[in-house]
């Protein structure tokens, strides 16, 4: 998982979706690759200056993630040091998500497939300046070959089955990819509740 440029200073001129929703996406893909052991690998552009430091939660939520400095280039891909991390990971399937969407994500979404790689774009978890900019960026990518993907898929495709250990976690990841799951989980709570006082009932008739 590539998460580039999700910086504090970008998000102030995102425009296509809500700055808290996008913030949310993106630091439970964190989450998720955590869950499922998957490399991380995380980048910011001129962190220095005006584009702002990396949003805290992704490496807060992926203590593992791989922190790579780069010297200038716009282009994730061009950073010799980044392409060799994503190289060490040994996987040829890479899912990517950036601000901007047309520039942080497209361009070295573009770049992998050019050398390869399957790459899916998280386009709900990157974010541009305009809804224009997104769907153009939409276009020129899937021309490119890279596969377009929202975050709840993304995570449905990695969970696989409700069946395992940490499925609470999972459930808990959804919330933060749309809150009205939250209600669901308080609504299946509630009846497991009820049915549990019933059984109690029963028993002591």
């Amino acid at each position: 998982m590539l998460l580039i440029d999700h910086q504090s200073g970008l998000f102030q001129t995102v425009g296509d979706m809500p700055m808290t929703e996008l913030r949310a996406r993106a630091s439970v893909l964190a989450k998720m690759a955590t869950l499922a052991n998957m490399p991380v690998i995380t980048t910011a552009s001129v962190p220095q200056g005006p584009n702002g430091p990396l949003i805290p939660e992704i490496h807060q939520n992926a203590p593992h993630a791989k922190y790579i400095a780069r010297k200038g280039e716009i282009n994730a891909w061009d950073n010799p040091e980044f392409v060799e991390a994503v190289k060490a990971t040994g996987k040829k399937q890479l899912i990517i998500a950036g601000t901007f969407t047309s520039v942080c994500m497209a361009f070295p979404a573009i770049s992998a497939v050019a050398e390869g790689y399957q790459v899916f774009a998280v386009i709900d978890a990157s974010g541009t300046y305009s809804k224009m900019a997104e769907e153009i960026t939409l276009a020129r990518i899937v021309q490119a070959g890279v596969v377009p993907m929202d975050t709840a898929a993304v995570a449905s495709e990695i969970q696989k089955t409700w069946n395992r250990a940490d499925a609470a976690e999972w459930a808990q990841a959804y919330t933060q990819i749309f809150p009205a799951y939250q209600l669901l989980i308080e609504s299946y709570s509630k009846a497991q509740d009820v049915l549990k006082n019933n059984e109690v009932l029963d028993s002591q008739r």
